[in-house]
């Protein structure tokens, strides 16, 4: 199968890569990239020395099976139509496609969309929440990362109506590979060095994707309370999560559900008791670790969830929807546990 990747240089292009050359099924890789075409993979990442792995094109895409597009916001959309005609399946890493509304991607991401009338054709790319859209469809909106975690965490408890929808308190952190590749003087490593700092404040571009799962969820609109901070590691993402539970719920209808939703589900785990989420258990992995607690004083769900946000947040999840998307086993290519320490 010839698979290719647009943005193939960025962190989720690069980790991409790296699933990608392992994967049974692909034996052709295209790899695009608008800044350095002509230049050898292994060039632009050394650690790929003598693995033959390419020549980076230019964005003139051939044909494929399957085109994964690592591109910022507003790049993608504006293409689609013509990859589709094509009969080549899109899995789009970027934002794109993942809001029902145009005019709430054009609110919170101070663009016009290209492609209005694709929004309806596009499914939302989380397999342990949405396998069967998934399966057999064309154009795949891969999630964000953040939304990712939290929506692994809140969504079954929201269908079973466990949880308040009012003062949804999300606190998120995650590494700076989560900031792309770009040079920017936020992330300089003076300046996220033994740092710890929020960003985004009422304002992050994944409140209203998260918004608008988690409204799907609990059959009603909500509103949520998201925050993200940044912390001086280089990829991970750890999401606290503050809910009321209904009048009634105890901690063990809570981690039943989860149970009854994940039980099954190679990727996500949840925790025994007493141990907490830490952002090693998941790095370089497509796992999700997952934990919660009922504070009996204060009537509060503390809910706690871990991914690796390249993997899970990004490049595995992608992968993931590709295997759903082509029929083939879901966990094919994302075999192994995390790197430790």
């Amino acid at each position: 199968m010839k698979v290719g990747v647009l943005g193939a240089t960025g962190y989720a292009g690069q980790e991409l890569v790296r699933l990608l050359c392992r994967h049974e099924e692909v034996n052709d890789l295209y790899l695009a990239s608008s800044s350095v075409a002509g230049e050898a993979y292994e060039a632009i990442y050394p650690h790929w020395h003598n693995q033959n792995v390419g020549i980076l094109q230019d964005e003139n895409v051939p044909d494929l099976d399957v085109l994964f597009c690592a591109l910022p916001h507003g790049l993608t959309a504006e293409r689609t139509s013509a990859f589709l005609a094509r009969k080549i399946k899109v899995i789009d890493l970027g934002a794109d496609f993942r809001l029902n509304s145009a005019e709430v991607y054009e609110q919170w991401y101070k663009i016009k969309h290209p492609a209005t009338e694709l929004l309806k054709e596009a499914v939302y790319g989380l397999p342990e929440l949405y396998r069967e859209q998934i399966k057999g469809h064309s154009l795949i909106a891969n999630p964000g990362c953040y939304p990712t975690a939290t929506l692994l965490a809140l969504v079954p408890l929201l269908r079973q109506k466990l949880l308040q929808t009012r003062n949804l308190i999300i606190d998120a952190k995650s590494g700076v590979s989560g900031a792309g590749r770009g040079v920017s003087l936020g992330v300089h490593y003076s300046e996220v060095n033994e740092n710890f700092k929020a960003y985004g404040v009422a304002s992050h571009r994944h409140t209203p994707e998260i918004e608008q799962e988690l409204s799907r969820a609990a059959g009603q609109p909500l509103l949520v309370n998201f925050t993200p901070h940044l912390v001086p590691m280089t990829r991970g993402m750890l999401v606290t999560i503050y809910a009321t539970v209904q009048e009634g719920v105890q901690e063990a209808d809570l981690r039943k559900c989860w149970m009854e939703q994940y039980e099954e589900e190679p990727f996500i785990h949840i925790l025994p008791e007493g141990t907490w989420p830490q952002t090693k258990f998941s790095s370089g992995s497509n796992h999700a670790f997952l934990q919660l607690t009922v504070d009996q004083r204060t009537g509060n769900a503390i809910i706690v969830a871990t991914i690796d946000n390249l993997m899970k947040g990004a490049a595995g999840q992608a992968v993931q929807n590709m295997n759903l998307a082509m029929g083939w086993p879901e966990g094919k290519g994302l075999q192994g546990t995390a790197l430790w320490p």
